[in-house]
């Protein structure tokens, strides 16, 4: 078990990996037996820039016969709502949580100002940790569109004084305050209050339900993700910021008017940062780029994957297609599992959507929790896991 893999790549490869074909022709495996993945360019023989370096054909990655098989984990689905399902489950009681919320699309972005203000009671300040710190950076007005701190939003009325915002104090792990942060969001978009306010007490309970040795992922799209990485900043604290994953697809209709969206955030959060769970010989490998400039054993293992994951949305025709509008690739959450967890242990999904969570999760011998609201999900899950027990909150 390995936190980081050691560089060793010899400097020519390191060079070379500025100039071979885009790595978007590279598939992340959805499980060990991959394909073989050619450069784009079929025809060239070597890589340029490194002259009578030969480009050898990418080996496919053997499967690895060594995993002995494991028991099917067990799956439990449970319908409702799932701040309420989550607050009935003891502390420290999964080794990895998932979650995949709602997107929040669709918003109206509204100009307005909000202002950070020092707080004047001294039990706030002693309540805050770090205090200190904390409130010199609150001296300074927020803008949304350059104006001074004194002047009128647009549409006020000649003399009129734009009115403050409420202060906004919230106390919560590890003695963090609030009102700074919530603050500055809402200076981008006032809307944000309500996806916070849905989103943080979820965070907070998958802070609790992580064991000692747990990680959370957060998957978001780059409308949220930005605000998420300060909410979780707040609940685990900054020295649990593990990674942020990309993960990108090239797949569906392409805007003209800006660079494409093909990405997801995946937002990765440790409870303690001296005892968390890694393991990296359990990882998928991915084929290299340049397999001639690596010895013929480390072309055939494969390299490990970075925090970019070059994976295809589900198919619209395979296996593992459910209908479901969300779905989410099965070998995404294989490599995050497998990664994050042992076998027996057990993974929580708070929205389940389709149940890929769970699918992968019991094959690979870990137990499960899935939470969803919607009756579809809990029909597609159903038939996707016909072995889970399922229990419908009143």
């Amino acid at each position: 078990m390995t936190r980081d893999e050691p560089e060793g790549a010899p400097e020519a490869e390191q060079r070379a990996a500025l100039i071979v074909p885009d790595a978007r022709d590279v598939t992340v495996a959805p499980d060990a037996s991959v394909e073989a993945v050619t450069p784009r360019a079929a025809d060239a023989s070597v890589v340029p820039g490194a002259p009578n370096v030969p480009v050898a054909p990418t080996a496919a990655i053997a499967p690895d016969v060594s995993v002995e098989p494991v028991r099917r984990g067990s799956v439990s689905i449970v319908e409702g709502d799932n701040l309420a399902a989550v607050r009935a489950l003891p502390d420290a009681s999964f080794t990895l949580v998932y979650l995949d919320p709602p997107f929040n699309t669709g918003r109206t972005r509204e100009r307005q100002i909000v202002t950070a203000r020092r707080a004047t009671s001294t039990q706030d300040a002693s309540d805050t940790e770090g205090g200190g710190q904390d409130q010199a950076g609150m001296d300074a007005s927020v803008l949304s569109s350059g104006r001074l701190p004194d002047e009128a939003p647009e549409g006020t009325p000649d003399g009129a004084v734009a009115e403050a915002p409420a202060a906004e104090v919230r106390h919560g792990f590890h003695g963090h305050r609030y009102e700074r942060v919530r603050g500055m969001l809402r200076t981008y978009d006032d809307r944000f209050d309500d996806y916070g306010d849905f989103l943080m007490p979820r965070l907070e309970e998958a802070w609790r339900l992580l064991a000692d040795d747990g990680t959370l992922y957060l998957h978001l799209d780059y409308r949220e993700a930005h605000y998420a990485k300060v909410m979780l900043d707040a609940v685990f604290g900054r020295d649990s910021f593990l990674n942020e994953l990309i993960w990108a697809y090239d797949y569906g209709a392409k805007s003209r008017r800006r660079w494409p969206t093909k990405h997801d955030t995946i937002l990765v959060y440790v409870k303690n940062p001296r005892a968390y769970f890694f393991d990296s010989d359990e990882v998928d490998r991915e084929p290299y780029m340049a397999p001639g400039l690596v010895t013929p054993e480390k072309a055939a293992r494969g390299k490990l994957p970075t925090d970019v994951w070059w994976h295809t949305i589900v198919p619209t025709t395979g296996r593992e297609k459910t209908g479901y509008p969300t779905q989410k690739p099965e070998g995404i959450l294989r490599r995050i599992i497998r990664a994050s967890s042992r076998p027996g242990d057990r993974v929580l999904d708070l929205f389940a959507g389709s149940g890929t969570t769970g699918a992968v999760a019991s094959a690979l011998g870990r137990d499960s929790v899935l939470v969803d609201d919607n009756p579809e999900a809990v029909r597609v899950m159903r038939e996707r896991m016909p072995h889970a027990e399922v229990t419908r909150l009143g």
